[in-house]
């Protein structure tokens, strides 16, 4: 844990000490300096709030963990005489319910005073005390039948319980990926039907030139909680769908939309959400087959002042221990988007052959949202899912130039 966050800090450190006063000609018309100097304040404000949060939370966790904090709540959760499911839940429950009872402070001054200060927030108290409420609800209910899931099965089965809730596991995923964007989004946002229009009518002439068949296009109500803008596409079969923040539209012209909704026809297209999930599942059954080594290991239970072992408290401590390894594969699944994000740009160029108008639009997405335009090449390694922004103009430029 503490070589983690070492790591963190170190990698924090070298992305601030990249930062260059010097505004790159490609945003000279875009950036005045005075916003430019803010986009770094921004960055900087956000870095140092979060190399203290994780300070303060990993005092927390080492402490909680050498004053025997998991026995006492394994203790409280085995007064109840229920067996195995049910007091794993409640272990499980109390320990979850603290750390986000902790995080709330933490997220309440992201929200209220960063966000606020530099002129992105849009969320009132009543829509942030719900988001919690509804992501405690929806964490407990999904949470809670998949960790029950994981006991029953390791109870049932021993050691190879690892393959058949793997099968399981998948299966749920892909459910998740169906039912998320009708049952589950619509719970955070207003999804409405993009209204006639000159956008309405590009877009759908550009989906049918590429035989791209949706469910709807949408525009959500991004602006409800931050002046910040994206767009993006989920789901599958009946249920797939494109939505645009309001923001977005707000700021963009058609062409620029267009060629935006292009890129995320190409991850269809191209399959990069199909692959994606492929690999999630692939690495979910690396991590419960390493998980089946470790359940009821008394050394691990040990290490972290258990005076019993169980399965339901060998699952959290094997996150622990999963951590470097799972930094390992996240590296390989952070490479492999920003190759998507390429591949999907150049999908985007090509088929709607309006280079400068994606160009224009990532321009102004990095400027609405104050983006870094010189992030550390280690941080984009460890920790970026798309490429720098700087990296994106020059290779669209290139597919124009070789076109």
């Amino acid at each position: 844990m503490i070589g983690g966050f070492v790591l963190d800090v170190i990698v924090e450190c070298f992305n601030i000490k990249n930062l260059t006063t010097e505004l790159p000609p490609e945003f000279g018309g875009l950036y005045d300096p005075r916003r430019y100097k803010t986009s770094q304040e921004y960055l900087k404000e956000n870095t140092f709030f979060g190399i203290f949060q994780n300070t303060l939370f990993l005092a927390v966790i080492i402490t909680f963990i050498l004053a025997g904090g998991f026995n006492i709540a394994d203790k409280f959760a085995r007064s109840f005489n229920h067996g195995a499911i049910i007091s794993g839940l409640i272990f499980a429950g109390i320990l979850m319910l603290a750390l986000e009872i902790l995080k709330i402070p933490f997220s309440a001054y992201h929200t209220f005073v960063i966000e606020e200060k530099f002129g992105f927030n849009k969320t009132t108290l009543k829509t942030f005390i719900s988001d919690i409420l509804k992501s405690w609800f929806l964490g407990a209910l999904i949470g809670g039948v998949l960790f029950a899931g994981v006991v029953w099965f390791f109870s049932a089965f021993g050691k190879i319980a690892w393959l058949y809730f793997w099968i399981v596991f998948a299966l749920f995923e892909l459910f998740l990926t169906f039912i998320a964007p009708v049952v589950i989004m619509p719970l955070f946002n207003k999804f409405i039907p993009l209204e006639d229009g000159e956008l309405k009518t590009a877009v759908q002439d550009y989906a049918r030139k590429e035989h791209f068949k949706m469910k709807g296009l949408f525009k959500m109500d991004g602006s409800r909680r931050s002046t910040k803008s994206n767009a993006f596409f989920t789901g599958f079969g009946r249920f797939r769908r494109i939505a645009l923040f309001d923001t977005l539209i707000a700021k963009h012209t058609v062409d620029e939309l267009v060629s935006v909704l292009a890129h995320e026809v190409g991850h269809y297209k191209l399959k990069h959400i199909q692959k994606s999930i492929i690999l999630s599942i692939l690495e979910s059954g690396l991590m419960l087959f390493i998980l089946s080594l470790f359940i009821n290991n008394r050394g691990l239970a040990g290490a972290f002042q258990m005076e019993s072992v169980s399965i339901y408290s060998s699952i959290f401590f094997f996150a622990f221990l999963y951590s470097p390894l799972n930094m390992a594969l996240s590296v390989f699944g952070k490479w492999f988007s920003r190759k998507n994000e390429y591949e999907a740009d150049r999908y985007a160029v090509t088929t709607y052959n309006r280079p400068e108008a994606m160009v224009t639009a990532l321009k102004k997405l990095t400027v609405n949202n104050l983006g870094n335009l010189t992030p550390h090449p280690l941080k984009v390694f460890l920790e970026y899912t798309h490429p720098p922004i700087l990296a994106r103009i020059e290779a669209i430029r290139e597919i124009h130039l070789t076109a």
